[in-house]
């Protein structure tokens, strides 16, 4: 009994260290939760790109896409966590197709068809993988504190999605009050969970409330599992569904969406290092967290998909139970190659209603904003240091709001889908600039080391002068 009690207590210990030793099946959960966490969020882009393609992609083809967004996620996820030479970070980050992509690839979608979004994705991912073996060149524009406004942002930016989850996600009954009791119960079970299971499974809170929001949901008849099982059993994901096709000004324009993404991962990735680990994020790590994000994006092109980043949910989520350990990640992104190749299981993922998805997470994504909290009080409230938060902040988030958009409307259309709907985006080129041009401050002596340089002036002996001729 004593023996057993003692493994338990090793492998709650491990569970939130980066390389600790737990066993399969007590990892299991863990990587499910984070699977749970963004499996909806990774699928969204996908249907709301392919809805604007012209001509437009039949059942079996948006299917197809969806189904290979999956396994691509997974075998993303894997990179990071187990690095193929420079390319991840050896951090526990979950991949997933990325939402700054929506806007620009929808614009390309439409006006030169499907194949050109993957032609531009696929020359785009592999300049941010450049990007991002030569951080050490860069990085020195990229100090703390815009580090810190970054990271910042994105947990203030999560808070809308949150709530729209929380209510019922794009449903036509967004709002109503079983959305909303649905949303509310899951809250409170996760809460009630985190507060009074014991040991191990404390840090289970999200994988539990998710699970028992979704058979609430089942019992109330607000979620079905009728299309579970529709379709083949085994399906195995394709490579180059489509043949991609280069436009250079879709290109430069997915390029420029890419070096966004770039900032998002450096925040992301900061982040997960500062709130998971409680340490500072190091060069190599962010250059392979960056590279990593751009090439399996060119990846994700060859399988016919938009690109792949870090996702937010999965940051808060590791801030919110300090669950850091890679092996226990890695079976969630086993958990996403899976359900890429056995499609029952992610309908069956699919099917969680977004007020579950809401109610675990609404918490999760405000861990986020408070480590960028801790990043900025670690860096100081300096008067420079206010400045470049409190501009980038009320500019980037003030001016991307749904309804303050339209100031950006006297600006090219290119500039405007950029900027005008990407709050990382503005935070980080607003913050990065000021950084480069506000003076630096300058440091005053304290009394001590004064104290001690007149000391050392006081005792230095003089030179003997010159004698008289």
């Amino acid at each position: 009994m004593a023996d057993k009690q003692q493994n338990n207590t090793a492998d709650i210990a491990n569970i939130n260290k980066l390389d600790g030793r737990v066993p399969l099946l007590k990892a299991i959960p863990f990587g499910l939760q984070h699977v749970l966490a963004m499996f909806v969020a990774n699928l969204a882009p996908i249907i709301l790109i392919a809805g604007a393609v012209k001509p437009a992609l039949d059942e079996h083809q948006v299917a197809g896409l969806l189904q290979n967004a999956i396994f691509v996620s997974g075998l993303a996820t894997l990179i990071q966590l187990y690095p193929i030479w420079r390319i991840g970070a050896r951090l526990p980050i979950v991949m997933g197709v990325s939402f700054t992509f929506v806007a620009v690839l929808s614009g390309i979608a439409s006006a030169h068809g499907y194949s050109a979004v993957i032609g531009a994705v696929l020359v785009g991912g592999v300049i941010e993988g450049l990007l991002g073996l030569t951080v050490k060149n860069w990085h020195r524009i990229v100090p703390p504190i815009v580090s810190a406004a970054v990271v910042t942002c994105i947990g203030i930016s999560l808070f809308p999605v949150g709530a729209r989850s929380f209510g019922g996600g794009y449903s036509p009954d967004f709002g109503s009050f079983r959305n909303l009791a649905l949303g509310f119960i899951t809250l409170l079970i996760c809460l009630l969970w985190n507060e009074y299971a014991k040991g191990y499974f404390k840090q289970l809170s999200v994988l539990v409330g998710m699970i028992a929001g979704y058979i609430i949901a089942l019992i109330g008849g607000f979620a079905n599992l009728d299309d579970v099982f529709k379709g083949s059993l085994i399906s195995l994901p394709k490579l180059l569904p489509f043949i991609p096709e280069f436009n250079i000004a879709d290109i430069v324009s997915v390029s420029i969406i890419f070096l966004v993404s770039a900032a998002e991962t450096l925040g992301d990735t900061s982040a997960m290092v500062r709130g998971g680990l409680d340490r500072d994020i190091t060069d190599r790590e962010l250059s392979g967290s960056i590279a990593c994000d751009g090439f399996t994006s060119s990846l994700s092109a060859l399988f016919g998909c938009p690109p792949t980043t870090s996702f937010s949910q999965n940051v808060g989520l590791i801030n919110m139970t300090k669950v850091v350990n890679r092996f226990t990640i890695m079976t969630g992104a086993a958990c996403l190659i899976l359900a890429g190749i056995f499609p029952p299981i992610a309908h069956m993922f699919a099917a969680i209603p977004p007020s579950v998805l809401g109610g675990c997470t609404i918490a999760m994504f405000g861990s986020i904003t408070a480590s960028g909290f801790t990043m900025i009080s670690e860096c100081g409230f300096s008067k420079r240091n206010i400045t470049i938060i409190s501009l980038a902040l009320s500019i980037g988030i003030g001016f991307t709001g749904s309804g303050e958009s339209e100031i950006w409307k006297e600006f090219p259309e290119f500039f405007r889908m950029i900027f005008a709907q990407n709050s990382v985006a503005t935070v980080f080129i607003i913050a990065a600039a000021l950084n480069l041009f506000l003076p630096k401050e300058k440091k005053k002596m304290d009394a001590e080391e004064a104290r001690n340089q007149s000391a050392e002036t006081a005792e230095k002996p003089t030179e003997p002068e010159a004698a008289d001729s």
